[in-house]
C-alpha cells in the first residue's frame, strides 16, 4: 500500500494538536486511527514499525483479551483517574508520545509494566519492559532494583537523595482497566518521590489496544 505522509500537524476534535511526523494517510486505507491519520511510524528495537489498525473489518479481538470476567480482587476495575496528579491518557496520546520518542525526544519513555510472560504475547511498538515488581517496594523491589528503575527513567542519585529535574515523562500501561500492575508500579514511583506531573497512565492498556486492532510487536 502506498501511503502519503502527513506534513502538517493534525488538529484533533478535543482541540488538542498532536504532531505525527511519521503519520500517514491514504485513500486505500479504510480503517484509520483518526479521520486524518492512517498510521504512525515508531522505532522499536532499532527497527521502524508502523502503528495502524487491522484492515480486516471482520477481524475479532485477540482471544487473550476476549475474557470479560476475572475474579475481583485482584482483577478489579480501576477508576478513570489514579489521583495524585497523574494524568490518564488514551490511545491517540500514547501514539503521539511514541512518535515523539522515536523522533528523538529523549524526555519521553513508554513503559510496559507487565511481567515478561505477558509482554512475550505482544506489546505496543516503542515500549520497553519494566515490570511493576521493579518499581514498587511493596511488590518486592529492593534498593538496588529501585535505583536501576529510577535511573532508567532519567532520575539521578545524589548525596541528598534523588534528583528528578531531568526525569522523563513516563507513560505506563499494563493489561487494561482491570489490571493492577501499572497502578501498583506508579504508586511505588510516587512513594519514591517521582513527580506525578511526569507520569502518564494509559488505563485502557493492551485490552483496549487490541480491541481497536492496533499494531503489536513481540520481543
Amino acid at each position: 500500500m502506498k501511503i502519503k505522509s502527513i506534513i502538517t500537524s493534525t488538529a484533533l476534535v478535543a482541540c488538542l494538536s498532536f504532531t505525527f511526523g511519521a503519520s500517514a494517510v491514504a485513500s486505500d486505507i479504510k480503517v484509520k486511527i483518526t479521520p486524518e491519520m492512517a498510521s504512525a511510524d515508531v522505532m522499536h528495537d532499532g527497527k521502524k514499525v508502523s502503528i495502524m489498525r487491522n484492515q480486516n473489518e471482520d477481524n475479532n479481538v485477540n482471544p487473550a483479551f476476549a475474557k470479560t470476567s476475572r475474579k475481583c480482587p485482584p482483577f478489579c476495575i480501576k477508576p478513570i483517574s489514579l489521583g495524585h496528579g497523574v494524568e490518564t491518557i488514551g490511545e491517540v496520546e500514547v501514539i503521539d508520545y511514541a512518535v515523539k520518542m522515536s523522533n528523538g525526544d529523549k524526555s519521553i519513555i513508554l513503559v510496559d509494566n507487565r511481567t515478561p510472560d505477558w509482554v512475550a504475547r505482544g506489546t505496543i511498538p516503542g515500549a520497553i519492559n519494566i515490570p511493576f515488581t521493579k518499581m514498587s517496594r511493596a511488590k518486592g523491589a529492593d534498593d538496588l532494583t529501585i535505583a536501576e528503575t529510577l535511573e532508567t527513567l532519567g532520575a539521578k542519585e545524589t548525596g541528598k537523595g534523588w534528583d528528578f529535574s531531568n526525569a522523563k515523562t513516563a507513560v505506563f500501561f499494563c493489561n487494561g482497566m482491570w489490571c493492577g500492575q501499572s497502578p501498583a508500579g506508579i504508586d511505588g514511583l510516587l512513594t519514591e518521590g517521582y513527580p506525578a506531573e511526569k507520569i502518564k497512565w494509559y488505563r485502557g492498556g493492551m485490552q483496549d489496544w487490541e480491541v481497536l486492532g492496533l499494531t503489536t510487536v513481540k520481543p
